[in-house]
């Protein structure tokens, strides 16, 4: 029996598949990063994003299928973590676009839902790259649009679907070379024909077996609690109550009160922090930390009907957790709001050491995190309105969040410029020359130059053996990554180091900064220190313990 109508429970459903086989293989997506270090991530950055887009939907009251897939794609957006979790959600973000007010929709609807998705992700992502997931979402969208020709049966177009995308996977080592070089397909690209299987799986009605739990979430968010109750008492909380709502917009109300989102996020902030406001032309979402829930509930309706509403009383929640750990805090006093600074710096960065390196060098808000945890779009937002200033500079300081970094600031309610760090030593000279009573465009052109003046490597282990550019790499070995290119290996960490050094560090350098990691010890630091003096006996030396995991050595050359 074909089926030619697909509704927006079945969808839904399409939805809960699709992220369960994506987190059933996020391990095995994984494991096919080209560099074999051990902070291979793209596996885990699609599936925090799918969950965080499937959990939206879990929670929807809906049976049309154009606000199912809207709130999936919002999901997405505000989950989105590295380059594969951002163009995953772009996406969905163009499929959602597509199917805008139907109900319903057949295979023809479905196959230029998915090419409008591939043409949104294209426009996000500046310079695409061919034999990645955006490849393999060209591919598949184009195949099934040749299909929808001669089928009207949307069964059949996701099982022809499925089979192209595995085709378009298997491609990909021919069109990136590394790929080939390393001997697997490409990783995105596999995250996204999981998704497609777990749609197909639907279709042919099986039901994958969900996760209780996500492993990575529930880390991340027990981390997030911890830290959050850690360093606040009960008395700092000077907006108490965290409230959200959806909004469904109606025609009627508009026309008395048109929408405008800027104007109504700048509306809002006259009332809390922590705001978040997300629209399209059907829903309006909104989270803000205030004392007047009413308002913002009142504020919300003058555009439609409410769909959702959650209040939580924070100082309650917080007491509750104090009291349950035995401490005592005095009773609350009212706080004043802190005057919004001029400017403040965000960036991301994973180690203690290198952390307060940041702090010291006035960065105001500094979020865990890097190499093995890419930072969702949401956690950026977050991070950027407790800044607290009428701009904030993000340094992302890793390639794989700079999107993440982009999408946070499209939706922040200040004025925020992502400077496209994509090492530590980059975040570290971009901060150095801040200047706070600069212009944006200033500080913009002084940072870009400062990152273009340093050079940057690092040093790892690899978790299994593989050969690329020609070095042969064992598994265990240490490898010396100058840039984004694994340069030599070595049996020791500071073997690998002093290599990086010969890569990277001339005769004519002034500054090299080494930043070392988890484990190495204080002998190591000296021996490498006298070895970059004497392959450069005019430069300066500055060494910091910068307790990074992973990563042995991080050396900053100006």
């Amino acid at each position: 029996m074909s089926l030619e109508r697909l509704t927006g429970a079945q969808l839904a459903k399409m939805i809960q598949n699709g992220a369960a086989n994506l987190y059933q293989n996020a391990d095995f997506v994984d494991s096919l990063n080209v560099f074999p270090v051990p902070d291979g991530d793209t596996g885990t950055n699609m599936n925090l994003t799918m969950t965080s887009g499937s959990k939206e939907v879990a929670k929807a009251q809906t049976d049309s299928i154009s606000a199912v897939a809207s709130v999936f794609a919002r999901g997405l957006l505000m989950g989105a973590r590295g380059n594969s979790g951002v163009i995953l959600s772009q996406l969905f973000r163009g499929f959602s676009k597509a199917i805008e007010g139907k109900t319903e929709i057949d295979s023809v609807d479905f196959a230029n839902a998915l090419q409008k998705g591939v043409d949104t992700a294209y426009k996000a992502v500046m310079k695409p790259v061919e034999g990645t997931i955006l490849t393999v979402a060209r591919e598949t969208a184009a195949a099934a649009l040749v299909k929808a020709e001669t089928t009207s049966d949307i069964r059949e177009l996701m099982h022809h679907l499925v089979d192209e995308s595995k085709i378009s996977l298997d491609g990909t080592p021919e069109l990136l070379p590394v790929l080939k070089e390393v001997g697997v397909v490409d990783s995105g690209g596999q995250g996204l024909v999981c998704i497609y299987e777990g749609f197909l799986a639907t279709l042919e009605g099986k039901e994958l077996e969900k996760p209780h739990a996500p492993v990575m979430e529930a880390l991340v968010e027990a981390e997030h609690h911890k830290s959050a109750q850690s360093f606040m008492s009960t008395e700092e909380i000077h907006y108490g109550y965290c409230t959200e709502i959806m909004v469904r917009f109606q025609e009627d109300k508009l026309k008395n009160a048109p929408f405008d989102e800027n104007a109504f996020r700048n509306e809002l902030s006259e009332f809390g922090d922590s705001l978040l406001v997300v629209a399209d032309d059907e829903l309006l979402k909104v989270h803000v930390h205030v004392e007047t829930p009413g308002d913002v509930i009142n504020k919300g309706q003058r555009f439609g009907e409410l769909v959702a509403v959650k209040i939580e009383n924070m100082r309650q929640q917080h007491s509750t957790i104090l009291e349950e750990e035995g401490v005592n805090r005095p009773a609350p006093v009212a706080v004043a709001a802190p005057k919004k600074a001029k400017a403040a710096l965000v960036t991301v960065a994973m180690g203690e050491g290198i952390s307060d390196l940041f702090k010291s060098l006035g960065v105001s808000v500094v979020i865990e995190g890097g190499q093995t945890m890419n930072p969702s779009t949401e956690d950026i937002v977050k991070a950027i309105n407790d800044a607290n200033a009428e701009h904030v500079y993000v340094y992302p300081n890793n390639s794989n969040i700079i999107m993440a970094a982009e999408q946070a600031a499209s939706v922040a309610d200040c004025g925020v410029t992502v400077v496209k760090s994509k090492t530590v030593p980059q975040g570290l000279a971009a901060t150095i020359v801040f200047n706070p009573e600069a212009t944006v465009e200033e500080n913009e052109r002084h940072m870009e130059d400062a990152i273009s003046a340093v050079k940057s490597g690092q040093v790892t282990y690899a978790v299994r053996d593989t050969s690329i550019d020609g070095v042969e790499i064992k598994k265990d070995d240490h490898m010396a990554i100058a840039e984004k290119q694994i340069v030599a290996t070595d049996h020791s960490s500071l073997g690998a180091a002093k290599k990086l050094v010969d890569t990277l560090v001339t005769e004519e350098d002034e500054i090299v900064t080494v930043l070392y990691g988890e484990g190495v010890t204080a002998e190591d630091v000296e021996e490498l220190t006298a070895y970059i003096e004497s392959v450069c006996p005019d430069a300066e030396v500055e060494v910091h313990d910068g307790k990074q995991p992973l990563y042995s050595y991080i050396l900053s050359v100006e």
